[in-house]
């Protein structure tokens, strides 16, 4: 039987900034965090580094996937980057425990959801 990635599409848009401090931003605002090189990686509302004055580069829509996937799991990010790739859609993935996070250009959304929504494991 063909598995379902079963895709969600979270409201807002998102941003990824570069930052030297972490402690002045409150950890409710920071959806994901990744440090590297000493700087910290975020990922955060698109309003909130307007309001902060904070320098993005790409407006991504978040993309949810239901499919209950485990971190040592082989071939899953392969399959929906490829399918998105074959479309010139670009995607940043995030894996959760339980769950993987994709974040494409925004004005992509519509169409890398129809995508992942057809796509069968």
């Amino acid at each position: 039987m063909n598995k379902l990635l079963k895709p969600q599409i979270n409201q807002g848009e998102y941003v990824f900034v570069l930052i030297d401090e972490i402690d002045k931003i409150n950890q409710d605002d920071i959806l994901c965090s990744f440090k590297e090189n000493g700087k910290y990686s975020l990922i955060v509302k698109k309003e909130y580094a307007d309001k902060h004055n904070l320098s993005y580069d790409f407006i991504a829509a978040w993309i949810s996937l239901g499919l209950n996937s485990s971190l040592d799991s082989v071939g899953l990010t392969y399959k929906f980057s490829r399918a998105l790739a074959e479309q010139k859609i670009s995607c940043n993935v995030i894996a959760g425990y339980n769950h993987d996070h994709i974040f494409v250009k925004y004005n992509n959304k519509e169409k890398a959801f129809k995508i992942l929504n057809e796509l069968k494991l």
